[in-house]
């Protein structure tokens, strides 16, 4: 039985507790462990690490990263969320959950830098990357046994002991045989975990899981599918495929195929990027303007941090709204120019919202870029009817340095304290 070590990266053949060369616990046993070699790599509560890893005395203390009193939580550490607290969850109810809990604003300068170094491991491992956000990606290291001495499972522990050492943050990896199963299997041990799903155990592995388990099936999907009966994966196995079409559309046609454990996509690092976006569900349904004002305002750096992080810019700003009736509401407006810059994704988001007539309540809010182009397009041009625009873009970039050579807190807008 193939065996690997996490710790001192040793590989044996037998089942075993702890490793014959370290003694380390952290073994991963599994009949196909080096024949597999399409990961998905995902960083443990990746916001509150790096903060707990800059500021050691919040080492030991549950951390919550997100806004003020009437803001949510954009990411909580393990120790918080074993009192229940979740993302996208009230500030209030978080902390009446863990009172005792430390509140930390966002800095995404210091999360694209991690990032960035993260990504630096990848590409020396395989040039087959597709993040998916800041802290988690698909790579597919088909092929690099040659080139690296050792199979992909190997190089996979090493990257995030690398991360470890070198960083001071944990990621959890999923192996199998294609991105839907690889994803799956990073989320079964978390953190710090290295989970294997092989192509003989897929079936019987999928059968007994709830469909939530599939990738993009949130609460209305879920409710959709048990009003026809099917609550497990292995209740989808017993439709016929054309039933399936016919009662879902595409939907069921992805559905057949991923009960299967079938998933033909490629890990692409070369896929254009059509869009970035962010959205969040709210812990409770709301229609207050002002704490959605703030939402939009959060959502709105995340993307601008993603768009810098990866030199890009949108020229059509997207905002979403999902109400309590799952019903979508989705607005767009058109930019003079391609934009990358948090202050402009924000106006533009705000005034879509101020649009939207509808009260709510509202359970959903995502803000986005679309059109996306080079990021040296972005922001060039001297708005003739906002005299103010270039200056506020030339504050951000300035802002931007500042963090970036002395941490986020150096300087912080008032709309973030909301």
């Amino acid at each position: 039985m193939p065996a690997l070590c996490r710790d001192c990266l040793h590989r044996f053949d037998q089942e075993a507790r702890r490793c014959p060369s370290c003694r380390s616990p952290r073994v991963t046993t599994h009949p196909e462990l080096f024949s597999l070699s399409v990961a998905h790599m995902d960083c443990d509560a990746f916001f509150a690490a790096v903060e707990k890893r800059d500021n050691p005395d919040l080492r030991d203390v549950p951390v919550i990263v997100g806004g003020g009193k009437r803001g949510v939580v954009s990411t909580a550490c393990y120790l918080a969320r074993i009192r229940g607290v979740r993302s996208a969850m009230p500030m209030f109810e978080a902390l009446r959950l863990c009172p005792e809990a430390v509140v930390v604003k966002p800095r995404f300068s210091a999360y694209v830098e991690a990032s960035r170094a993260i990504r630096a491991f990848m590409e020396e491992l395989t040039d087959r990357i597709e993040p998916l956000s800041l802290d988690e990606a698909f790579m597919d290291l088909s092929g690099t046994e040659r080139l690296h001495g050792a199979p992909p499972a190997v190089m996979l522990a090493r990257l995030v002991r690398r991360m470890h050492s070198e960083l001071g943050l944990t990621g959890s990896i999923g192996l199998s045989h294609n991105k839907f199963l690889a994803k799956v299997a990073s989320d079964l041990d978390k953190p710090r975990g290295f989970s294997v799903i092989g192509r003989t155990e897929t079936r019987d592995f999928l059968a007994p899981q709830p469909v939530r388990l599939i990738w993009g099936i949130g609460p209305a999907g879920q409710e959709a599918l048990g009003k026809a009966g099917i609550r497990t994966i292995g209740d989808i196995l017993r439709w016929d495929r054309r039933d399936l079409h016919a009662r879902f559309g595409h939907m069921g046609e992805r559905l057949w195929h991923l009960a299967r454990g079938e998933d033909a996509r490629s890990v692409n690092s070369d896929r254009d990027t059509k869009s970035i976006s962010n959205e969040t569900t709210f812990h409770e349904d709301t229609s207050d303007r002002d704490l959605l004002d703030g939402h939009v305002w959060r959502l709105a750096e995340k993307v601008s941090s993603r768009a810098k992080a990866q030199d890009l810019a949108g020229r059509v700003v997207v905002l979403k709204l999902k109400k309590a009736d799952h019903q979508s509401l989705t607005r767009r407006t058109a930019l003079r120019e391609p934009t990358q810059i948090a202050d402009a994704i924000y106006r533009a988001a705000r005034g879509l919202l101020d649009q939207v007539a509808e009260p709510g309540p509202f359970r959903l809010l995502g803000v986005g870029l679309s059109e996306i182009t080079d990021g040296r397009l972005a922001d060039r041009a001297t708005d003739l009817l906002d005299a103010e625009a270039a200056r506020r873009v030339k504050a951000e970039r300035a802002a931007d340095a500042i963090r970036a050579r002395f941490g986020d807190g150096a300087i912080l807008k008032g709309r973030a304290l909301r």
